[in-house]
């Protein structure tokens, strides 16, 4: 970060002058205008750290110099937080001034107690061997109970502390007792349920042990290493790495990393573990510095790739950086990471990220498993260094390079519709955070631009300020679809059997959260395979003239698209506002986005009332519009093309290309009652199969492909 001078003067030439003289002392001041004033903070709202481009343009748009804008936001960000310090130091102080009364008043209190049994006051003890002798105490009971819990988990596989408090159940806030289901439905003649509405036991609720100044010297050598294998990883072509034959990737040469970077043994104890290592890089429309605080920040992370990340939590800041960047900052963090099917168990791991400036304009990041005694005997899935370097571009742009290195111990077989993508390294690779990363980073950039990028056929969107309200809506419903069919460890899945070999799973939760309706949601999903592109799926699902062949609820009614947002270079990467023909319900639309990039497509859509939809166009804040999408996710089977190609876009390159075949999940959600304390009854259950069955038939049906 650059410093200037008092006032933002320039501050060369002063070696041949006298620094005593008091002319030379005084500091020039440059008083904004009150519309100067109002547009920077206006800007400041919104984006307290711009780049370049944004301060060029409030340079050109208020007549300033660049210089002076870039001082503006340094002194702006430096009043803030120092407003923010005053006001902590002022809590702080009120609370120390209480507990100081309340000290003295107690002591007060003490000083005339009176024995009730012998009418005279008790003798005075030597408060502070009390307090050794509790600290005594505590100290032999700790030693125990570590002991015992080390015991216990050799044989229950966690310790005593990790041990969920035995809490009563009641029952009475859903009815389990749903008979014999005979032949309803599509289950067949046997449904095996088991729904629980009780939360499950996330890693999350179990917090680290205090991290001693000896643990952060450690965890600072083991990111230091870690950040050096990844340069070099990174950096270094042959030997480390070599071109797959058959599609051009990037392959781990395992011998030669391992004669380089020795280990004496595996993370995981399981002789069968698997290693996935992948390399991959492009150019994404953003700058480096907002890059890495993206990935620095666990909310934005989460927030820029819900395809992949499902959970993420910094459990620790080791270290914040160097004069307020993020150049040598440390966190610990738990992430959970994710294939969008239920079908597919999500990853978990805890690990350090540690972000350095190389050099001007030159960012590495690297992330690395590290074991926390209360994850440790959970986790099958361990991150050997892995991470991106961010190089600054002309423009505003960046090249990234990602490395994904990973030891896998599969608790169960891989579901066979996902083993080739799986043991590929594809689901989870290098290409898949990259081309998502493009497409985010592009959305972003989208929502910046005004006007230009938006086709609105009915005048209904009349501003820039509707467009990015309008944006925010389409992702938070992306967000949320992609939560609704996560296989977070928050989540537990039933199988509906009869459907095909996958079985439509399903699951219950409790919406409490705004945004969302409040409620009883039941989330229904299943996947199945078809031998068609994914290219070929994606136009059938996001072209609006199909859509009556395939969207059981509109009863065959075509749709006319009212309203189209671009978010992105690629056609099929926008929103759109779908109004229904024929139709009773007038005063309700379709939100829709479709999102698309070489690793995969979905598309996700949602009924919401029209004052819902005017209040987003309008500007006005969307988070509280209640949204219950639904959606497919399209993935490549992982099977290679062997056609000649013809029928892929050239737009779409990468696996989505390289694939003949497509793995498509189908996923509802159905608020079963407004009341939390509701029953789940057969009929709830029995609709959301009927509707999934017949949706995966029509689109079957539609794409030719019935016995599939």
């Amino acid at each position: 970060m650059e410093y200037g001078s008092a006032g933002g003067g320039s501050g060369g030439g002063g070696g041949d002058h006298d620094s005593s003289d008091p002319q030379r002392r005084k500091k020039r001041y440059h008083r904004h205008t009150a519309h100067q004033i109002q547009k920077l903070e206006s800007m400041f709202k919104e984006y307290p750290h711009p780049d370049e481009k944004q301060r060029l343009q409030l340079s050109r748009e208020l007549g300033l110099a660049p210089r002076q804008i870039k001082f503006w936001f340094q002194n702006r960000r430096t009043q803030m937080k120092a407003q923010h310090e005053r006001a902590d130091n002022s809590t702080l102080r009120a609370e120390n001034d209480k507990i100081r009364c309340e000290n003295i008043a107690i002591r007060e209190a003490l000083k005339n107690i009176i024995c009730p049994s012998c009418g005279v006051p008790p003798v005075a003890e030597d408060s502070y061997f009390d307090e050794q002798k509790l600290r005594i105490e505590n100290a032999q009971l700790k030693e125990e109970l570590d002991r015992v819990s080390s015991i216990a988990a050799k044989y229950i596989g966690r310790p005593i502390s990790q041990l969920p408090p035995v809490q009563p159940v009641h029952i009475s806030s859903l009815d389990l007792s749903m008979g014999n289901f005979g032949g309803q439905g599509l289950g067949g003649p046997s449904l095996d349920i088991d729904l629980d509405l009780i939360p499950t036991n996330s890693n999350l609720a179990f917090q680290p042990p205090g991290i001693s100044d000896m643990d952060k010297s450690f965890m600072t050598d083991v990111a230091a290493n870690a950040m050096e294998e990844l340069l070099r990883l990174l950096q270094t072509n042959e030997p480390l790495w070599m071109k797959s034959s058959t599609d051009g990737r990037d392959v781990l040469n395992l011998d030669s990393h391992q004669r380089i970077f020795p280990r004496a043994m595996s993370h995981l104890k399981n002789p069968n573990v698997r290693i996935e290592s992948s390399r991959d890089s492009g150019v994404v429309i953003m700058n480096g510095v907002a890059l890495v605080d993206m990935f620095m920040d666990s909310n934005k992370w989460v927030e820029s790739f819900p395809t992949i990340v499902s959970v993420a939590k910094t459990i620790e800041v080791i270290s914040s950086g160097i004069l307020g960047s993020h150049s040598g900052s440390l966190q610990l963090m738990y992430e959970e990471l994710q294939v969008l099917s239920p079908l597919v168990p999500s990853r978990e791991f805890c690990i350090l990220r540690y972000c350095q400036q190389i050099e001007q304009g030159l960012w590495a990041i690297v992330s690395v498993s590290y074991d926390i005694p209360q994850f440790a005997s959970q986790f099958r899935c361990h991150r050997l260094p892995s991470g991106c370097l961010i190089q600054d571009m002309p423009n505003g742009y960046s090249k990234v390079t990602w490395v994904e290195h990973v030891e896998i111990e599969d608790k169960a077989p891989t579901h066979q519709l996902y083993r080739d993508l799986i043991h590929s390294g594809m689901a989870f690779g290098a290409e898949r955070w990259l081309a998502t990363l493009q497409r985010m980073c592009e959305r972003v950039a989208c929502q910046m631009v005004s006007g230009s990028s938006t086709r609105d056929l009915g005048g209904i969107i009349p501003s820039p300020e509707g467009k990015r309200s309008m944006m925010k809506l389409g992702q938070r419903m992306v967000s949320s679809f992609c939560s609704s069919i996560s296989t977070s460890t928050s989540h537990r899945w039933s199988t509906l059997s009869g459907l095909h070999d996958a079985g439509v799973r399903i699951t219950l939760h409790k919406n409490t959260d705004p945004g969302q309706p409040n409620g009883v949601v039941l989330s229904a999903a299943t996947t199945f395979s078809l031998p068609v592109s994914p290219q070929n799926v994606f136009n059938f699902f996001k072209d609006e003239k199909t859509r009556p062949q395939w969207d059981v609820l509109s009863s065959g009614n075509a749709v006319q698209e009212v309203a189209h947002i671009a978010n992105g270079s690629h056609p099929g990467n926008c929103i759109s506002v779908l109004r229904a023909y024929n139709t009773s319900q007038n005063n309700m639309l379709i939100l829709q986005e479709s999102c698309i990039d070489s690793s995969g497509s979905l598309v996700v859509y949602c009924p919401v009332d029209l004052p819902a939809i005017n209040i987003a166009m309008s500007g006005e804040d969307p988070s509280y519009i209640p949204l219950l999408p639904s959606g497919f996710t399209i993935s490549p089977d992982g099977y290679p093309d062997q056609g000649d190609g013809a029928s892929t876009s050239s737009n779409t390159q990468g696996s989505m290309a390289r694939s003949s075949g497509s793995l498509i999940t189908v996923a509802f959600q159905i608020l079963v009652s407004s009341l939390p304390s509701a029953k789940l009854n057969l009929e709830s259950v029995n609709t959301v199969n009927s509707l999934i069955g017949t949706t995966v038939q029509q689109i079957k049906a539609a794409l030719s492909c019935p016995g599939s």
